[in-house]
């Protein structure tokens, strides 16, 4: 099982699939951070102080992030696809894959 946060971006159907797998999804918005055009280093500084690794859909800006940031709890960044419960099984495949998500960025592509 996994600590995830959810940037405000990332499909909610996604999340509850996570969760059924057994994975501890917190959400932008069950932070009471939603609206308030926070800026993504500030995402991934509170999820990392939260122990959480973040989960989006912005690949650019975090795969940025990653390369400039000294420690945070883990990046998975995902391609787009409606196809909820197939992304929610390939974001926890590759998740399953890691020992340990800290410091690590993971790609999770559209098949």
């Amino acid at each position: 099982m996994a600590r995830l946060y959810a940037d405000e971006q990332f499909p909610f159907p996604v999340v509850e699939f996570l969760r059924l797998l057994g994975h501890d999804v917190l959400t932008v918005q069950a932070a009471g951070k939603a609206g308030q055009k926070i800026p993504d280093p500030e995402v991934l500084a509170f999820a990392t102080e939260e122990n959480r690794a973040v989960i989006t859909l912005n690949k650019s800006d975090f795969i940025k992030l990653h390369k400039t940031c000294s420690h945070h709890a883990g990046i998975i960044v995902c391609s787009d696809d409606r196809n909820w419960e197939a992304l929610a099984n390939r974001i926890d495949r590759a998740i399953n894959l890691k020992e340990v998500l800290v410091d690590t960025l993971i790609r999770v592509n559209r098949q």
